[in-house]
């Protein structure tokens, strides 16, 4: 079993940046991809970026190419997400996800087995 907990959310301008992290419980963090999803109102949640269990791959969503980076401590067991010009649709609550596939990051949500609860995002115009 893995628990994760996000933080790092909250009210930012357009234009402004955030970090999120996501501190996992397991003691073999390594050995899991681990992702960021999203949930805007009223939409239904999608991939935002993920990582390999090295930190050597990264996949982001074209959305969000060139102003989000994704990086991993495994020293800490933390994934963290690195928002920078942010947009009014980058609002969202933020979920950060773990897989057990040690290579293959996926995009899909049925790959990702354990889940944070999740930290909002709100930027204003």
């Amino acid at each position: 079993q893995v628990q994760l907990v996000e933080s790092g959310g909250g009210l930012v301008q357009a234009g402004g940046s955030l970090r999120l992290s996501c501190a996992a419980s397991a003691r073999t963090f390594s050995s899991y991809v681990m992702g960021w999803f999203r949930q805007a109102p009223g939409k239904e949640r999608e991939f935002v970026a993920g990582i390999s269990w090295s930190g050597v791959t990264k996949i982001l969503a074209d959305s969000v190419k060139g102003r989000f980076t994704i990086s991993r401590d495994n020293s800490k067991s933390t994934v963290y997400l690195q928002m920078n010009s942010q947009k009014p649709e980058d609002t969202a609550v933020y979920y950060c996800a773990a897989s057990p596939s040690r290579i293959r990051i996926g995009i899909a949500e049925r790959e990702y087995a354990y889940w944070g609860q999740g930290t909002q995002v709100t930027v204003s115009s």
